[in-house]
């Protein structure tokens, strides 16, 4: 529906919105469900999830691990801290690149917009340093690129 923009704020925080034309319920579901989350979230063309555990409720933990099939790979682990039915995910993640990054704290929340969702991720990370090296990943296309996937699914 209308492509992701991404913007800093202080020096700690990282803020993704982007509309998409379905309901907060599917965008919710889509955020929640390991088998609808393979289908998605899967970054540039040519890269899978292979494992994909969401235990999603309060408390509950996640790994994703993504591959390209020619040796490059990496995988982010997690908790759920607070889930609001279609309105709200509050997690916290670590990247293993093969190391752990530090804690990156996420809220999500879907707001209904007209027949759409404004989707807004705010993520904040330990210090400038950590947010400048997840920037410099290129984690902006592969989001992107993935919403993209979604917003054609749903």
């Amino acid at each position: 529906m209308s492509k992701m923009t991404l913007t800093t704020e202080g020096d700690t925080h990282v803020i993704v919105t982007r509309r998409f034309a379905a309901p907060p319920e599917a965008l919710y579901r889509a955020h929640t469900d390991p088998e609808l989350i393979r289908k998605w979230l899967l970054g540039p063309e040519g890269w899978s999830m292979p494992v994909c555990i969401n235990e999603a409720r309060p408390g509950g933990k996640f790994r994703y691990e993504w591959t390209n099939g020619k040796g490059a790979g990496f995988h982010i682990t997690g908790e759920l801290l607070e889930m609001n039915p279609y309105s709200r995910i509050v997690h916290v993640e670590r990247m293993h690149l093969p190391d752990p990054t530090p804690d990156n704290h996420v809220e999500t929340t879907f707001d209904r917009d007209g027949e759409g969702t404004l989707m807004k991720m705010r993520m904040t990370l330990p210090d400038e340093k950590t947010r400048a090296m997840m920037l410099a990943t290129g984690m902006e296309s592969g989001m992107e690129a993935s919403y993209v996937r979604l917003d054609a699914m749903i």
